[in-house]
């Protein structure tokens, strides 16, 4: 999800319950928050507070956010079966191949490769099939107002929201999305919506959830104005030796390091590296498995700005590196009779045959 925010574990208490009153608008908390946007944007009070008089609680809203009783230990393995792997190959091959000249003038304009774009809608929505069926603006009320442990970014969300339909002259009870108010084939917050999104087919209009043209483009242009740099590269496995390495090991996915501090500490920086390029060391776990080390760059650095988290980096950089891969085609060669009479006889037909094999 474009721009979600990553709380620590500390945060993430139990939500409250609402106050056992009729609707929403009757809430001070929400009033509050409904005079705050007459003020600043210039809303009708009374219209905004009729809305909030139709948003309903979502418990399965507060369910999907809220974090395990139990949780597990992260596992980059479980991770990536998730998304690396057949269906998700298969299905982005086809995406690619459908819509490969908007991918190539995302590409060309913004500079991030189609094959990295397809991978995160891919990594989303599987391609923009699976886009959520959760009302947004109950989904984001329900967060703003009864999640307290995010309630600031779900009340600027909330409030970025509210603009988004009001710019598109859209009824904000329409929308549909995910759990967290995320919108369309790329999955975006309202602000990055607002902020990010591009018109990809010159309609003249914005629509993230029907436009592939809109979605792909939008997503090159969120990373783009991230940092994006054209041509760089992404990742590649770490060779790493002794120990002092793990000092490194911190959870940052900032490119910080120098190649002179990798050498230091027992990595092997790439080859052609320049003195002054800086890169990040990604340790991606899986409990019971030797951890996998990885060098990030700024690229990589740039999708953990779509989704805060090392492993979905690396999950969205791996997709796109087998999309990228051409789709295997089988070819079945029917063994061939040599025809009656054939100067060549059986080694004619066997030369054809090995012809065939060869491509000839």
């Amino acid at each position: 999800m474009a721009q979600e925010a990553s709380p620590s574990t500390a945060q993430e208490a139990a939500p409250t319950q609402s106050p056992a009153l009729a609707t929403y608008a009757d809430r001070p908390d929400v009033r509050s928050f409904v005079d705050e946007m007459v003020v600043k944007h210039g809303f009708e009070k009374e219209a905004l507070l009729a809305l909030f008089r139709q948003a309903q609680t979502e418990p399965a809203v507060l369910a999907a956010i809220r974090p395990p009783d139990h949780p597990s230990a992260r596992s980059w393995r479980g991770y990536r079966k998730q998304f690396v792997e057949k269906r998700h190959i298969k299905a982005g091959r086809r995406f690619m191949d459908e819509h490969r000249l908007a991918l190539q003038a995302a590409s060309d304009r913004f500079g991030v490769p189609p094959s990295i774009i397809a991978a995160i809608i891919g990594v989303e929505t599987f391609y923009g099939r699976v886009q959520g069926r959760f009302n947004t603006f109950s989904a984001l009320t329900t967060l703003a107002f009864d999640y307290p442990p995010r309630a600031d970014l779900f009340r600027r969300e909330l409030g970025e929201f509210l603009l988004l339909a009001r710019e598109n002259q859209r009824d904000p009870l329409s929308y549909t999305g995910s759990y967290a108010g995320a919108l369309g084939m790329p999955q975006f917050l309202p602000s990055s919506l607002r902020h990010y999104a591009v018109d990809g087919d010159g309609d003249g209009r914005i629509d993230l959830s029907g436009n592939v043209a809109d979605a792909i483009g939008s997503v090159a242009s969120f990373l783009s104005l991230h940092g994006w740099e054209k041509g760089g590269s992404v990742a590649q496995p770490a060779r790493v030796k002794g120990e002092a390495y793990q000092e490194l090991v911190d959870g940052n996915v900032d490119p910080l390091l120098s190649p002179a501090v990798l050498r230091a500490h027992g990595i092997a920086p790439p080859r052609h590296i320049a003195a002054d390029q800086k890169l990040a060391l990604i340790d991606l776990a899986t409990p019971r498995k030797p951890t996998e080390y990885w060098l990030g760059s700024k690229n990589f650095y740039v999708i953990t700005r779509y989704n805060k988290s090392s492993f979905y980096a690396m999950a969205v950089y791996q997709l796109a590196e087998r999309l990228r891969q051409p789709t295997p085609t089988k070819v079945k060669i029917s063994p061939q009779k040599p025809a009656p009479h054939s100067i060549r006889g059986r080694e004619g037909a066997k030369g054809r045959k090995e012809e065939m094999q060869a491509g000839k």
